[in-house]
């Protein structure tokens, strides 16, 4: 059997959203693609600012990258996408899994919405499990992943995964599934197909949030999270699983930003069109959660 490649990967932590947006590069290549890229977003003062992204921009020129593609796994719920900001600057396509057309229908109507599309417009491409695509000579490949969200996918890279919001690192434990359209036992499933991966696969994670105070981490094995993520290392069956991620799930606050998050990131990471003022506004329901 041959060896799979190795991407070069590259993570930037993002303190204020526990989140880490990824750069994968050909390894043979200057062509690269970007995952789950953040736009600022200050909820006290309303503010959207495009910081984290611009420093992103500076270091694809700083390295001479050629983006093929802008990814999101999933629409995220602590944190806005920038994906069309950076699609704007560097005209790169921007994608996410077919099933974001089901999200958007689900949260249209928690926001009363109307006039939020529901076909997946946004997006350049709609990815469908078992797709594959190129970035540069290095294959992607898609793995239809829900539990956490209805259209969560996992990208995979040669020896790489990208697993977003299913496992965390090994010493923390697993996502949550308790948003609008999750669902524990769906995750469980998930995460045993991403499991199935060859044991010295790299896993790659959407989020850290350092337990212990440690520094933040988002790197692990297949082996390593059989082993010792507490969540999985006892081999649970999937009822076992439910009962547990269920449990945690009803002790866990929503994330700030959730309310605030989804009706951006339903649009590909653009604002709500501007009112007649010419401000754009976003929507709070209240009591819908």
């Amino acid at each position: 059997m041959s060896t799979p490649p190795k991407p070069l990967v590259t993570g930037y932590y993002h303190p204020a959203t526990f989140s880490i947006v990824y750069l994968v590069q050909d390894p043979h290549s200057k062509h690269a693609a970007i995952i789950d890229p953040v736009l600022d977003y200050d909820e006290k003062a309303g503010r959207v600012s495009t910081a984290t992204a611009d420093a992103l921009l500076a270091e694809i020129a700083q390295r001479d990258l050629t983006i093929d593609w802008i990814l999101d796994t999933h629409p995220h719920a602590d944190h806005f996408t920038a994906a069309s900001y950076l699609k704007d600057r560097l005209g790169a396509p921007i994608a996410i899994g077919a099933k974001v057309t089901d999200v958007q229908r689900l949260w249209r109507d928690i926001y009363n919405t109307p006039d939020l599309p529901c076909d997946g417009t946004p997006w350049d491409r709609l990815f469908e499990a078992g797709d594959t695509f190129e970035v540069g000579s290095l294959r992607g490949s898609v793995i239809f992943s829900p539990g956490h969200t209805l259209a969560s996918i996992t990208y995979v890279f040669g020896d790489a995964a990208f697993v977003h919001d299913t496992l965390f690192q090994p010493d923390y434990g697993t996502a949550r599934a308790d948003f609008p359209g999750g669902d524990a036992g769906m995750l469980y499933d998930s995460i045993m197909t991403i499991l199935a991966l060859p044991g010295d696969t790299r896993l790659f994670t959407g989020h850290d949030y350092q337990p212990g105070g440690r520094e933040p981490r988002w790197e692990s094995t297949v082996d390593e999270q059989r082993r010792l993520n507490p969540h999985l290392k006892n081999n649970p069956s999937r009822d076992d699983f439910i009962r547990a991620r269920e449990a945690r799930d009803r002790t866990l606050p929503m994330p700030k930003l959730i309310l605030h998050a989804l009706q951006v990131n339903l649009r590909g990471g653009r604002l709500p069109p501007p009112e007649n003022n010419g401000r754009s506004y976003l929507k709070i329901p209240i009591d819908a959660l």
